[in-house]
């Protein structure tokens, strides 16, 4: 009786972690839940070939649903990334970041079932592993195996396995997104000056003596979310940032976007009389002063 009490209460207490929001509740993370893909598979021929995946799949959506989590069907999202395949052929992003992608989800959920036979009973390991979907930076880990039964209903072991694990890994994905709200998001600059400009991270570009290094820094010190960044290193051709904070959502309430800070960084460049170009990978900007 007293586990079932501790249980209840380690469920509410994780369901509130999600659920409030500070009357912010365009910041509650959407969660989207995907089958694992071993390197080299397709995560298509993965997902529909596999009925114990597709079952624990659905069981692990379905216990972030009835705890109040916001999803996103990844069936939904892998029919509509099938419908518009053919305008994307040109494309080289692979389908598990396409469905990420498109989904819009705030963190999404790899899922891996494996059934497990023994003279002594079945039993399903379920492995659950969360990520930022917009950095990849992992959030949690959590393998759950269920008790050995002498049955061949794989479901209902996987249902087990599920019920067990899925309380801590809510509780642990609550925390590390309590943090970005707080905190922000994590973005990486890696900024060089190419082979054909005149420039060095060494050179005055302003009366006051400011070096071009001295300019990113100021730039990075003023728009980092509270202030908060790290400068790696400085050469006569390179800086790098390894972390720069960027606040989850925009004044708008929109979802923060790498594209826009590396815009808004070349604007700020051409105010000063200084081209440059920019490539963005994720949270990474790469930046080329020309």
């Amino acid at each position: 009786m007293r586990f079932k009490i501790l249980l209840a209460l380690v469920l509410c207490v994780a369901s509130v972690g999600f659920a409030q929001d500070d009357n912010q509740s365009n910041l509650q993370p959407t969660i989207m839940v995907i089958p694992f893909t071993p390197k080299g598979s397709d995560l298509r021929t993965n997902y529909e070939h596999n009925e114990w995946l597709r079952v624990a799949i659905t069981k692990v959506k379905d216990a972030f649903d009835q705890r109040g989590v916001n999803t996103i069907d990844f069936r939904a999202k892998l029919k509509q990334l099938g419908n518009a395949e053919a305008l994307q052929s040109d494309q080289k992003t692979s389908l598990k970041d396409d469905i990420i992608a498109i989904s819009g989800a705030d963190i999404y959920i790899e899922v891996e079932a494996n059934i497990n036979r023994s003279n002594s009973g079945n039993s399903v390991t379920v492995l659950m592993s969360a990520f930022n979907a917009f950095s990849g930076e992992s959030y949690a880990n959590k393998v759950s195996i269920s008790p050995k039964f002498y049955t061949d209903n794989y479901e209902k072991l996987i249902v087990k396995a599920v019920d067990e694990e899925v309380p801590n890994l809510l509780t642990t994905i609550s925390e590390k997104f309590e943090d970005i709200r707080e905190n922000g998001l994590t973005i990486t600059l890696n900024g060089g000056v190419s082979e054909e400009s005149d420039l060095k991270m060494d050179t005055e570009v302003d009366d006051m003596g400011s070096l071009l290094s001295d300019l990113l820094e100021e730039y990075i010190a003023d728009t980092a979310y509270k202030g908060n960044y790290h400068l790696q290193g400085v050469s006569d051709t390179r800086i790098t940032f390894d972390q720069i904070r960027v606040p989850y959502k925009d004044d708008n309430g929109n979802s923060f976007r790498s594209t826009k800070f590396a815009l808004d960084l070349r604007r700020f460049l051409r105010t000063n009389e200084i081209k440059a170009s920019t490539t963005v990978v994720g949270n990474s900007i790469t930046l080329t002063i020309q």
